[in-house]
């Protein structure tokens, strides 16, 4: 019971307004990057605008179901591009000193905080494998490019072991791994940056699941996973880098709806 209350008051922040540090903004010191620096060969992925049949909006919501049971029908390149830059694209980069940009998902004095990882089983054209998003790459363009991390062989195995025994999310033709950066936010936000980024979180993750449905693919959001094995699996340190959240998506059993 102690832990659920830290955690409650945790959630609350109760001491962010009587207790404030000046952040290192305030301060005056240099901002963070962005986002993580492309380190591999870029690939860029196919188009996703040539996209027909956006469900009125209504209809989208309420189409929107969690979805557990895949097909083994792959998903094409411009598929995943648009559930990429739907959770983090950067459209503009913003600010004096460019230390803000803005993206599909609202995120807390657009500091967006997180890196997007895919793990790919089934992508036209794409091997099996961990990818890194690299939103920059394209700010302000409706493209978007990914970096090979490495290949996975044993997809099944791995991924259920990264997502704590859900072996059901393994048979998806992608999973979609968020990380943070906590000082992204804490250099503006100082303590009271955490309570944000879980809530800018959640502006992302519903950001993918109705970009899969209005494609009429399936997700499913996933808080059960290995912080350890995820962070090893994706080469975070767990400390400056850390992940946080996990979507699957793909062709449902029953189809596209």
């Amino acid at each position: 019971m102690d832990e659920i209350m830290r955690n409650r008051i945790f959630m609350k922040c109760p001491d962010i307004s009587w207790d404030r540090t000046e952040s290192d903004q305030a301060k005056g010191l240099p901002h963070p990057p962005l986002a993580k620096a492309q380190s591999g060969e870029v690939i860029e992925l196919q188009e996703f605008e040539s996209f027909g049949g956006r469900a009125e909006y209504s209809a989208l919501l309420d189409s929107r179901r969690s979805e557990r049971l895949y097909s083994d029908a792959p998903i094409t390149q411009a598929e995943l591009a648009f559930l990429l830059w739907s959770a983090q694209g950067a459209q503009k980069v913003i600010g004096v000193k460019g230390h803000a940009s803005l993206r599909p998902a609202p995120s807390g004095g657009a500091r967006h905080p997180f890196e997007l990882y895919a793990a790919v089983r089934n992508v036209e054209g794409l091997m099996p494998g961990f990818y890194h998003y690299l939103p920059m790459e394209h700010v302000g363009e409706k493209k978007a490019a990914i970096e090979l991390i490495r290949p996975i062989e044993d997809f099944p195995g791995l991924i259920s072991e990264m997502l704590s025994g859900q072996s059901w999310a393994a048979k998806a033709a992608v999973v979609l791994f968020f990380s943070c950066v906590p000082y992204r936010a804490e250099w503006r936000y100082d303590k009271a940056a955490h309570r944000v980024m879980l809530i800018d979180l959640g502006h992302a993750g519903q950001n993918v699941m109705l970009s899969a449905a209005a494609l009429g693919l399936g997700s499913c959001c996933i808080a059960a996973y290995d912080a350890a094995i995820c962070d090893t699996a994706l080469g975070l340190d767990g400390a400056e880098e850390y992940t946080v959240y996990a979507i699957s998506a793909g062709v449902c059993k029953r189809g596209r709806s």
